[in-house]
């Protein structure tokens, strides 16, 4: 049983942007110019240096200035900014000890090296030099690697204390007093460091991170003497590594053969299992180091350097991660990355979980790896304090696993199979563009990384769903590969193109990446376009092109089928005749369009046959339909049980404002709440399998009596009953009385905290685009009242910003053609001069919609080829996909009406329209939308001065008229005023 205390923990994120934050950016090398030749060696220092920072995947070279007397060097130091200074071994007069104290007296807190070749000689004069006042002083022998060694030792020191304190950062501390031994072991040990941070950095999720992983790789600090060495212990001791020293240095500036020895005695004490390395040259310490379980390396030995690497490999927690019997030590599993220890720590032995686990190998091992978050709170979590086995295993599983996704969210990672599981988060195929919606969801992963708020409240997630894009240059590749612009840009039939597109081949290599998604999700997926144009900021292409859903089956290559098939059904919307005629409305050209696809986890919940969420909804932070109290800045959310494409398509939703959940108009009277609330729902047919794609990707979506949601029980917490008895609807479920949906446990009695969430979905997301929000979202409930909100999509709302000065209410009714008190849009607008209406008199009926549907997408087609634009006035619902409900038209068929206008007949009496993805084009084109109800006094229409005007056009059910001065449009979006009058 795992304490309670490890149950909730908080891993904090360490931002590797914030490390290494000072650099060594310029150098000065002083040489005499035969050292200077000697260093460039016939190629430039610069470009050797610039190589190995290449090769070991660092940014950042120095670049170098060369000069060979002190009085140059002292020119460059005024009038440049240099970093560091090394100085070279000069001629007779003028060593490099004689610059270097010179430079210093000047430039006291200059970084200054000496480099120095070793020699009888030399090593006598630097028996009585004051050595103190330089940061180093090396062993030069020719070879560039020492300068970018002594590069990263200074590099190290200026960062050591910011990265510790900022991100935990990791150290080794080496201590050698030699000048001829660390010149030689700095430049090896770094070459490994380096090598191991590069393999390391693939834990990351995209290169950029990749290259920033690198700046938590363990530092290096040399100290000289043992005062030095305990003092940087203290300081640090939570964050060492593991410590190489010599045996013999100075102790209180006097040489001690044992120095080493005591110092690792002294560190035994406060860490038992840190891993401490005597390297001496002396054969007879190995012994003596051994006795007291130090590790020992020879520096005789000619394969030093190996067993060096050996050892950090074993001890420090370079390399792999072996798990070995405790008894014979040998190997038992190899974990060579995070998400391989995730998947195996269940299987591990306990005998050798127990003596990993005792000696704090796995944080060390993870410190080593930059994964500071997991390492800092596993080394809290000691074999002491907890004292049983499995619980260790939950605690190390439950911490990688929020690490993971703590990653993943608001990254986009580069889909890798080896990596891709339940845990991850979104992640793309190819190197082109997200398109706009794979834009718009990356968006919304990261304000919800960067508000940690979405996710305090009791008992809800907030979440994107796990998704794969495959990026426009898939699409590229698939539409050349197979040779298909010719069919694609043909006038062929919408039916022609997809049967040619579903003919075509994707490429082979996508095959196991699918298998790994199928894999991860363990649910139906939605193949979602995501195209350049789509959810633009200024031009969304809002429900233009297709959706498709497929089943989960146990049959992976089946799946793979259906996939493969909506994959290519997507790519083929885009040259289908409504999305070209919508291109043609935008003046976007169809070769500029290029299309990402999105795969998305569906979320709901499986029932017999079918699949769907408990809740799918629209949120919008402007609200033109604003009642009571609420403001239009309050926001609207649709709601609707089932799938989201109902609401899409028009269906009947519950509007609320989410900072008024208790007004709901629709269930505020009985016979309102029975007549306007939901009666039908989408869901996923999961029964239906095969390669059957149609144009109409809702092919496989039932549509459904809310009776069915009942024999579900999916209706909990969301559904209230009608009472035909006493004639009341109660919140809740009860034996027989017909459902409503009322969503009254979630919006007025508190059992999952939708509204607040809603709250700050808007809020956040109106902040981070700067403008209004338009959000697509889903829900699951369960039964313990617990629940995940995914947020499924984000686009702008754009507004018409023309300047509105007069109050339109003021302007008589005698004096309007039309005016609103319910309009959509804003601006003014004087360049129309035509309405186009639909004759609503005595024989009007909505068995004629799909027919006037049709008259006037032909007069639309007419004023698209003029390019003018035209007042649509007529009954019901424009847009709605049940044309009993008003005229089925998609935004194609109206694209170039200025005004929509929906009127109330006497008998003919129907809601607002809701279709969001209508919507979204309205606001998107600026294009304006009137409700008008006379019945209720609810604004006017004056058709009788239209039926008086000659016809510049007429069809069995619309009229045309024309108004030759034109007509002054005026909408005010804040007040949801509107009104048309002639000029």
């Amino acid at each position: 049983m795992v304490p309670q205390e490890y149950q909730k923990f908080y891993l904090k994120d360490v931002t590797f942007v914030n490390l290494m934050m000072r650099r060594i950016y310029n150098v000065l090398i002083v040489a005499n110019p035969y050292d200077a030749f000697m260093l460039e060696d016939d190629g430039r220092v610069e470009e050797k240096i610039y190589n190995e920072y290449v090769e070991l995947g660092l940014r950042y070279p120095p670049t170098f200035t060369q000069v060979s007397t002190t009085e140059e060097a002292r020119q460059v130091l005024r009038t440049m900014h240099i970093d560091l200074v090394i100085c070279m071994p000069g001629n007779a007069d003028n060593d490099a000890f004689s610059v270097a104290r010179d430079i210093k007296a000047e430039f006291p807190h200059m970084h200054c090296i000496v480099l120095t070749p070793f020699s009888h000689g030399i090593t006598k004069r630097m028996e009585n030099e004051d050595l103190s006042i330089f940061d180093y002083v090396f062993c030069w022998l020719g070879n560039t690697n020492l300068i970018l060694s002594i590069i990263k030792l200074i590099e190290d020191k200026m960062n050591l204390e910011h990265d510790i304190d900022e991100g935990g950062v990791q150290m080794i501390l080496l201590v050698e007093d030699s000048i001829r031994f660390y010149s030689s072991i700095l430049p090896n040990l770094y070459n490994y460091i380096l090598a191991q941070s590069k393999r390391f950095s693939t834990e990351a999720l995209n290169r950029h991170a990749a290259s920033l992983r690198m700046r938590g790789r363990p530092k290096v600090v040399l100290a000289r003497n043992y005062e030095e060495a305990m003092a940087l212990y203290e300081r640090y001791s939570d964050n060492v590594l593991g410590v190489i020293s010599d045996v013999r240095f100075p102790i209180n500036g006097v040489k001690d053969s044992e120095a080493g020895l005591k110092l690792m005695r002294e560190i035994r004490k406060t860490d038992p299992y840190l891993p401490l390395i005597l390297e001496s040259s002396e054969s007879e310490n190995r012994a003596k180091a051994e006795a007291e379980g130090f590790r020992f390396v020879d520096k005789n030995s000619k394969k030093m350097s190996l067993d060096l690497h050996k050892m950090l490999e074993e001890h420090l927690g370079f390399g792999d991660f072996i798990f070995r019997d405790p008894k014979t030590k040998a190997e038992i599993m190899r974990i060579h990355s995070l998400k391989e220890l995730q998947d195996n720590i269940f299987k591990i032995p306990d005998d050798s979980m127990l003596y990993h686990i005792s000696r704090n190998h796995m944080s060390r091992w993870l410190s080593a790896r930059a994964i500071f978050p997991v390492s800092m709170f596993l080394k809290t979590v000691t074999w002491e304090r907890l004292k049983d086995i499995t619980a260790h295993r939950e605690i190390i599983f439950d911490a990688i696993v929020q690490y993971r996704h703590m990653k993943n969210i608001g990254v986009v990672a580069v889909f890798d199979r080896m990596k891709f599981d339940a845990y991850s988060h979104f992640a793309r195929i190819g190197e082109g563009s997200l398109g706009g919606k794979g834009r718009g969801l990356a968006f919304l992963d990261n304000i919800i990384k960067m508000h940690p708020e979405f996710n305090s409240l009791e008992g809800a997630t907030v979440q994107i769903p796990r998704t794969v894009v495959l990026c426009t240059d898939v699409f590229d590749q698939f539409m050349v590969q197979n040779n298909l612009y010719q069919i694609a840009l043909s006038d062929a039939s919408d039916d022609d193109i997809l049967r040619h597109f579903l003919r075509a081949q994707l490429p082979d290599s996508l095959i196991a990446d699918f298998f790994t998604f199928f894999e991860a999700v363990k649910s139906p997926i939605a193949i979602r376009s995501s195209s350049l144009l789509e959810d633009a900021h200024y031009q969304p292409f809002a429900g233009i092109y297709s959706t498709y859903m497929i089943p989960y089956l146990d049959d992976k290559y089946a799946m793979l089928e259906m996939l493969a098939c909506a994959i290519k059904g997507v790519y083929a919307s885009v040259y289908y005749r409504d999305s070209k005629a919508y291109m043609t409305a935008t003046s976007n050209v169809i070769d500029q369009e290029k299309m990402a696809v999105i795969l998305q986890e569906v979320v709901g919940k499986q029932f017999d046959g079918r699949y769907y969420p408990n809740i799918s909804g629209v949120l919008r932070s402007l609200n033109y339909y604003p009642i009571g109290d609420e403001r239009a800045e309050d926001g609207i959310a649709s709601l609707a049980l089932g799938l989201g494409k109902y609401i899409v398509d028009g269906g009947q939703t519950l509007r609320v404002s989410p900072y008024h959940p208790h007004q709901v108009l629709q269930t505020s009277e009985l016979e309102t709440a029975l007549r306007e609330t939901q009666t039908r729902f989408y869901a996923l047919d999961t029964r239906h399998v095969g390669n059957d794609f149609k144009v109409d990707d809702g092919f496989n979506i039932l549509n459904l009596k809310v009776k069915e949601a009942e024999r579900d029980n999916s209706l909990n917490f969301i559904a209230s009953t009608y009472d035909p008895y006493d004639q009341v609807i109660r919140d809740g479920l009860y034996e027989g009385g017909r459902k409503v949906i009322s969503f009254a446990g979630v919006l007025q009695q508190g059992v999952f905290p939708l509204p607040e969430l809603l709250q700050m979905s808007m809020r956040y997301g109106a902040e981070a685009m700067r403008r209004p929000v338009e959000i697509e979202f889903a829900c699951n409930l369960n039964a313990d009242r617990t629940g995940a909100l995914y947020l499924l999509q984000i686009r702008p709302i754009v507004d018409q910003k023309q300047m509105l000065d007069e109050d339109l209410t003021a302007i008589p009714d005698d004096r309007c053609l039309l005016r609103s008190h319910n309009s959509l849009g804003h601006g003014v607008t004087e360049d129309v001069t035509d309405v186009v209406y639909v004759k609503t008199d005595d024989r009007f009926s909505a068995a004629d919609n799909p027919t006037i549907a049709r008259e006037i997408e032909k007069l639309n087609k007419e004023y698209l080829d003029r390019g003018t634009n035209y007042v649509l006035v007529g009954p019901g619902r424009w847009g709605s996909s049940d044309s009993w409900l008003g005229i089925p038209v998609k935004w194609p068929h109206i694209s170039a009406a200025r005004v929509i206008v929906e009127v109330a007949l006497k008998n003919y009496r129907v809601d607002p329209s809701q279709g969001t993805h209508f919507f979204q084009n309205l606001t998107s084109f600026g294009v304006g939308y009137f409700t008008i109800d006379e019945n209720r006094n609810d604004g006017c229409f004056h058709k009788a001065a239209l039926d008086a005007m000659p016809a510049v056009e007429e069809t069995e059910h619309v009229r045309v008229v024309r108004f030759e001065k034109g007509l002054r449009i005026m909408m005010d979006g804040k007040k949801g005023e509107g009104v048309i009058a002639a000029i």
